[in-house]
């Protein structure tokens, strides 16, 4: 825990342990105090949920994703997985002032083929 993330938001990932190895998908959200991800059609659970008269939901069996470890998932790149490194670019920023100055950017990129992320 504490270390960055390596998998982000949108990022397609790879399941490379568990009951759904193998399977691929979109990373709905990042839990980063978890170290855990949630995986579009991964890890599916049931929830037997109680109507309430209330709020106006019904009841019934809903199947919905589960967070899984961030060490259980890979980073997919082209037909396969890769892991992720970082790289800082030098890049140009102006100021409102108009006046330009250099400053470094944090870039991820693929430890397979080099290339930016």
């Amino acid at each position: 825990m504490g270390k960055d993330m390596n998998i982000k938001k949108g990022d397609t990932v790879k399941v490379i342990a568990g009951k759904d190895k193998g399977a691929q998908g979109k990373v709905i959200s990042v839990l980063r105090e978890e170290d855990r991800v949630i995986v579009e059609g991964v890890n599916l659970v049931k929830r037997h949920t109680k109507s309430v008269q209330q709020t106006n939901t019904t009841g019934g069996i809903i199947t919905r994703e589960a967070p899984i470890h961030v060490s259980n998932v890979m980073l997919v790149e082209g037909d396969g997985v890769t892991r992720v490194g970082f790289r800082r670019d030098e890049v140009t920023k102006r100021r409102p002032d108009g006046s330009t100055y250099a400053a470094s950017r944090s870039v991820r990129v693929s430890r397979k083929s080099g290339k930016e992320i």
